[in-house]
């Protein structure tokens, strides 16, 4: 089954096309890689995906679906990780938890601790933390172990290893093939680094100009 099937997409941005895909299937339990200069639509498309915007033209569907931004239950199942993710001024577990709390769970501490754990940051170490207290490194896999945790149909990761270590970066990418071996995750992750990007993915596609290639 397809998680995605985009056709005939164009989004246009002050009289500027960003996008112009006539076709694109994402397969459901891929990890797709994406790599591309600045400007090429990448951040774009991962929004789209996200159903955080509709294309000016085009369908999207996801799971066989026609879907749109005002798909609210469909956008609950995919995670979107930005470029600079944001976290709450509170404690390292309480981010982690947050998305846990606001959905009604009970069980909460377990599942936060054990996405820390996948982001190589041991509860035992990190889960008092407070968020100042963060490297760059560390908040970035703090933010990932937050949408983990939710454990989404759709993971999307925007420039995920960017200005990283190599340990924080090894980390994100043997998060990203649990997150798919435990529960099926489709994947999809813009990064500058291709060779990350090729040792992760299944499926590796080159943007510019808003085509894909």
């Amino acid at each position: 089954m397809d998680a995605y099937h985009l056709k005939n997409i164009r989004q246009v941005y002050d009289g500027r096309t960003v996008l112009d895909i006539p076709f694109l299937r994402i397969r459901s339990g891929s990890i797709l890689g994406l790599f591309g200069p600045n400007g090429s639509g990448k951040s774009t498309l991962l929004r789209l995906l996200a159903l955080l915007e509709d294309p000016n033209q085009g369908t999207v569907c996801f799971q066989g679906r026609r879907v749109s931004s005002r798909d609210a239950l469909t956008r609950r199942r995919i995670s979107l990780l930005d470029q600079d993710p944001y976290l709450l001024k509170r404690s390292v577990l309480a981010n982690v938890a947050y998305g846990l709390k606001v959905r009604g769970y009970t069980v909460i501490r377990d599942r936060a601790e054990k996405a820390l754990k996948q982001v190589g940051l041991p509860a035992s170490q990190f889960a008092g933390r407070r968020w100042h207290e963060l490297s760059g490194g560390e908040a970035q896999r703090v933010a990932l172990a937050a949408r983990l945790v939710l454990k989404p149909s759709v993971l999307l990761l925007d420039e995920p290893t960017g200005n990283l270590d190599q340990e924080s970066s090894e980390r994100i990418r043997l998060a990203s093939l649990a997150a798919r071996e435990e529960w099926g995750a489709t994947i999809v992750l813009v990064s500058h680094d291709r060779s990350w990007l090729e040792n992760v993915s299944d499926r590796f596609l080159v943007m510019d100009r808003g085509q894909v290639f």
